[in-house]
């Protein structure tokens, strides 16, 4: 119970940019006056907290306010992708310190690749002179699936003969330092609320558009994982029954509609791309950002192809906005870019014709608040997570113990 309540102070202080005074921390957590005091002593004596000088409002001695210490703890992230991994160090008020991206090795064994990850993570702390004891952990983040309760990747798309690869053993070895493993998607919804923390909707749908395409799922505040953490996989809704035959054995899923690689080769099929074999993962990017301009330059086939490809996924965000009821769809990931023109022209009017609750609420649709390329942030405020929120699920199996 004081470790829960510890996390609600600190989850409070964290989500006022202008910090929260004993009193108003008090009335917003609904604990005791004096309860509330030895909690930010202890914050206090930590360094998890500093008095950020003193405010008046209406009559009585001025209240002291309370504020993060950026100094007082920080996470390191890593993303892993089938192209890159991202690594980044961010203190506790998530500002990113150091950050850097690097090759993902898929021709050596996947545990050794992860190992130099490891030596990677020992080389950021060195280099940044961040004192050892003030590193609440490592956070990773990784395509699914995943078995979070044993932090292991289980067989990533993209990522050939990663199956079942213990990340969070081979890490905790090598780092000496706690990690926290989680898919991408789970990951990037996580960092939607960090950096959005004052304003970000209750209830929401993260749509990451990866080499993989997944959902991150946001209700009551909390960020939901599911019985095994793999909540959120939505490969296999059809978008369109008459469309391309699915290795699941049916038609039309997101997984064969939807895909940035699908886009590619439908485009190179219209004649909007050069006709060429399929390319690396890694030229995706580029090849998807080319048929964006050429729809952005009015070229007819072009605007199809992604109008319809808004169509599609709006069909699939609509049976998960249509389930949960949530106010707010947020698109991200390292294809979004290209695709965020289209999509965000298009998908409100769809979503509004394919939703139950028009009469009652309006489903919002952006772009996430994070730039691209900081999946890695992501990762990190996986730790932050731990570190700073209240977990309720979490304080009822304890109170079973």
């Amino acid at each position: 119970m004081g470790d829960f309540n510890q996390s609600v102070i600190l989850d409070s202080i964290r989500r006022s940019a202008e910090g929260l005074s004993r009193v108003e921390l008090a009335a917003s957590a609904g604990l005791a006056a004096q309860t509330v005091s030895n909690i930010c002593r202890r914050l206090l004596d930590s360094g998890l907290i500093v008095e950020a000088g003193k405010e008046t409002s209406g009559p009585g001695k001025p209240r002291t306010i309370l504020r993060l210490n950026p100094r007082g703890m920080y996470a390191i992230g890593v993303h892993i992708d089938p192209t890159l991994t991202s690594y980044a160090l961010l203190d506790a008020v998530g500002t990113v310190l150091f950050s850097v991206d690097e090759p993902t090795d898929l021709a050596v064994e996947p545990a050794l690749a992860v190992a130099a990850m490891g030596a990677r993570i020992r080389t950021i702390i060195t280099e940044s002179g961040v004192a050892e004891s003030r590193i609440a952990g490592v956070g990773v983040a990784t395509p699914g699936p995943v078995d979070t309760a044993s932090g292991t990747v289980v067989d990533p798309p993209h990522m050939p003969g990663w199956t079942r690869v213990p990340l969070q053993d081979i890490l905790q070895e090598t780092t000496g330092l706690p990690v926290v493993v989680e898919k991408d998607v789970t990951a990037s919804a996580v960092a939607e609320l960090w950096a959005g923390a004052a304003s970000a909707d209750a209830n929401f749908i993260f749509v990451y558009i990866g080499t993989g395409i997944g959902a991150g799922l946001v209700l009551n505040d909390e960020v939901v994982r599911g019985s095994s953490g793999n909540v959120g996989e939505i490969g296999h809704i059809i978008t369109d029954p008459d469309g391309p035959l699915c290795d699941c054995g049916r038609r039309g899923c997101v997984k064969v509609t939807c895909m940035p690689e699908t886009i590619v080769a439908a485009a190179r099929a219209a004649g909007i791309l050069p006709s060429a074999d399929p390319q690396p993962a890694e030229t995706l990017l580029d090849e998807l950002a080319a048929v964006a301009r050429a729809a952005a330059a009015g070229e007819p086939a072009a605007v199809e192809l992604l109008e319809k490809s808004a169509r599609r996924m709006a069909g699939a965000v609509s049976v998960l906005t249509n389930l949960l009821d949530v106010e707010r769809v947020v698109f991200g990931g390292p294809f979004w870019p290209a695709l965020a023109p289209v999509y965000l022209a298009r998908m409100p009017g769809l979503l509004a014709q394919l939703s139950v609750t028009t009469s009652v609420h309006s489903v919002e649709v952006a772009g996430t608040m994070l730039a691209t390329g900081e999946e890695a942030f992501g990762a990190a405020c996986l730790v932050m997570e731990k570190s700073f929120s209240p977990n309720a699920a979490q304080l009822l199996l304890d109170a079973k113990a």
